[in-house]
């Protein structure tokens, strides 16, 4: 089997991602980040769902992305929007964007991947249900993957390294049908912005009614827990 760095949040997404490098065959090394998030209950949920999808290994790395805050989701003087989800570009760039998060995880990623000896790395980037993020765009995993050729040992060397996003084209509808086939478990999934810290959902906020309009939109009944 070959290897793969499999970003995990503990949201809908990535685990719906982790499920479908598990169908293609990878043997799948999870990668989460404590950096200081509001909703820190998505860390247990991460290792929950990479116990449960079957990853080899499921590492957290801890890192402070509040040292330069910019972001509601570092900052607890900006407050999570609960009112209107961005459906256009051009309205512009969330509050809850986290100043080159994906940047960051991918190259923690990418060091991973180099000493584990794979070439392969999936993410849970969306472009279609648009959340604003500059950092989910294709033309953006595009540029990450050409660098990260240029800049390692093994691309060097000939490994053709490609950063996997199956999911960045898909509507959340799309997703919640993907991972039902695939048996993933959403109950163990946390995607709120501000989850307690058991994991319950605020169901206000941009990512809960993107998840919500979801499993709406796909027929499948929501197993959020609400609080």
């Amino acid at each position: 089997m070959k290897k793969a760095v499999i970003l995990v949040s503990g949201g809908l997404d990535s685990a719906t991602v982790l499920a479908i490098a598990r169908e293609q065959c990878f043997e799948t090394y999870a990668l989460s980040f404590d950096y200081g998030q509001r909703h820190r209950s998505e860390l247990v949920a991460s290792a929950n769902v990479a116990k449960a999808i079957g990853a080899a290994e499921h590492r957290v790395f801890k890192l402070d992305l509040t040292g330069w805050g910019g972001s509601a989701l570092t900052d607890a003087t900006i407050a999570v929007p609960t009112s209107s989800v961005p459906t256009e570009p051009s309205a512009g760039i969330p509050v809850t964007y986290v100043p080159a998060r994906n940047t960051i995880f991918l190259s923690l990623a990418l060091a991973w991947a180099e000493t584990l000896g794979a070439i392969d790395i999936f993410a849970g980037m969306n472009a279609v249900d648009y959340s604003g993020y500059p950092d989910c765009r294709p033309d953006y995993i595009a540029a990450f993957q050409a660098m990260a050729r240029l800049a390692t040992k093994s691309g060097v060397e000939g490994g053709a390294i490609t950063i996997h996003t199956p999911i960045i084209k898909m509507s959340k509808a799309d997703i919640v049908r993907e991972g039902t086939r695939l048996n993933v478990d959403y109950a163990m999934t946390v995607s709120c912005y501000q989850a307690d810290a058991n994991g319950l959902a605020c169901g206000v906020c941009d990512s809960c009614r993107l998840r919500r309009e979801g499993f709406a939109a796909a027929g499948v009944v929501d197993p959020t827990r609400y609080g």
